[in-house]
């Protein structure tokens, strides 16, 4: 499935968080904090002076977007505006 995001949004597949902790100590899904981390798949009708392209790695907001799962793999939609820096 492709999915083309409109406006000012961004599609962005998220990175897993870590399953264990330092120690070896393995976290429950349910208690696993979701990551603020992705990359960029697909760009929708952006600005001009928009520096992000597609497979840019983001630090985007905590609680921003919605969440999609498409073929078993989790991916956000948000919009430019909540990108907080590019990650290299």
């Amino acid at each position: 499935m492709k999915i083309k995001p409109l406006e000012n949004k961004i599609l962005v597949k998220t990175e897993e968080s870590e399953a264990t902790t330092k120690g070896g100590i393995i976290i429950p899904d349910s208690a696993k904090e979701k990551t603020q981390i992705g990359v960029v798949e697909e760009i929708g009708k952006t600005k001009d002076n928009c520096v992000i392209k597609k497979g840019d790695k983001i630090l985007y907001k905590k609680y921003s977007g919605e969440e999609l799962k498409i073929d078993d793999k989790d991916y956000l939609i948000l919009e430019v505006s909540n990108i907080l820096a590019l990650v290299e």
